[in-house]
């Protein structure tokens, strides 16, 4: 009598499990080398196959497909953003129609900075350069995460735009993408449908499993250290007003952020260009240097400073910054 409770535990264990299998699997996925993603993707809801529940893993991957399948695996969204009216994919894709069923998911893509082709086609194929780099861009709204700074070595690193190459950098280093034997990523070969959710997979997890970096407090602004201004006449009609200035090193650099002009006074605002947090620099004070084209008519002046005359140079002491 145990024996035979024992068997009839045993055979509903193997049906639940097999029903399990059956319920979330599609029908033509067995053996796939991305089976139990595709089946856990599926059971998230985040994939769908056809009529025939099919899910047809070897089948190249559309634009509509891959921007739709990106959008709803990393639950993108524009809900932050007020429109003055609704927005329609043709005012971002000229060749998309207003009420196709990709329609959201490209403009959901689009604000989210993942840099689709403006004049891309639903049924133009994803290549897998495109599909990578649409993914990372992706990964990318959930908080910037800290990488590896190591350069991972591509046998066909020729043929990657160059525009891609990060992402497909960062989702090797992230192991969301995997280089063959041969150490190939095939760029410009077409994504499989089996691929793409693969790929897709790892990046959920991925930002599941990593923390962003806090955001860093906004650096603050360097002063130009005594910024003086110079007029030379071009003609009678134009002068050249040039700026310059001392910064604490050559990672700074000086722009013209506006002119305003108020009278007989051309008033210039000045605005420093941070340098870049991972370059280093010699702390060594650098001179820099900015010019602009102004009316003759005008006096040019520094915000918050003196005006010059033609010839001479004037001090400021606001402390504006400026590239």
């Amino acid at each position: 009598m145990k024996k035979r409770s024992l068997l009839i535990v045993t055979l509903v264990a193997m049906m639940l499990f097999t029903l399990g299998q059956t319920v979330w699997a599609f029908k033509d996925v067995q053996k796939d080398p991305n089976e139990q993603k595709i089946a856990e993707l599926k059971k998230l809801g985040i994939l769908s196959g056809d009529k025939q529940d099919k899910f047809n893993p070897k089948d190249k991957l559309t634009y509509a497909q891959g921007v739709s399948l990106i959008v709803k695996g990393l639950d993108l969204n524009i809900d932050h953003i007020r429109f003055i009216k609704a927005p329609e994919v043709k005012d971002y894709f000229t060749n998309l129609k207003n009420d196709a069923w990709y329609a959201d998911a490209f403009i959901i893509a689009s604000l989210n900075g993942l840099e689709i082709p403006k004049t891309v086609k639903a049924n133009d194929v994803m290549t897998r350069e495109q599909f990578a780099h649409h993914l990372f861009k992706a990964m990318l709204t959930k908080g910037d995460y800290a990488f590896i700074e190591i350069f991972m070595l591509l046998e066909d690193e020729a043929d990657v735009n160059k525009d891609y190459m990060d992402s497909i950098q960062k989702l090797i280093i992230s192991k969301v993408v995997t280089l063959d034997k041969s150490n190939k990523f095939y760029p410009k070969k077409a994504v499989t449908r089996s691929e793409a959710a693969g790929w897709l997979y790892g990046a959920i997890q991925f930002t599941k499993e990593n923390t962003p970096i806090p955001e860093q407090p906004e650096q603050p602004q360097q002063p130009a250290i005594d910024p003086k201004l110079y007029v030379t006449p071009v003609n009678a009609d134009i002068n050249k007003v040039t700026i310059t200035a001392q910064m604490p090193h050559p990672g700074y650099g000086l722009r013209i952020s506006s002119i305003a002009f108020e009278g007989e006074q051309a008033i210039i605002h000045l605005e420093t260009l941070l340098p870049n947090p991972d370059t280093m620099y010699p702390q060594v004070i650098t001179d820099v240097s900015i010019s602009t084209y102004i009316d003759s008519k005008l006096k040019p002046v520094l915000a918050g400073g003196s005006q010059s005359s033609p010839g001479s140079s004037g001090s400021a002491s606001s402390g504006i910054i400026a590239q």
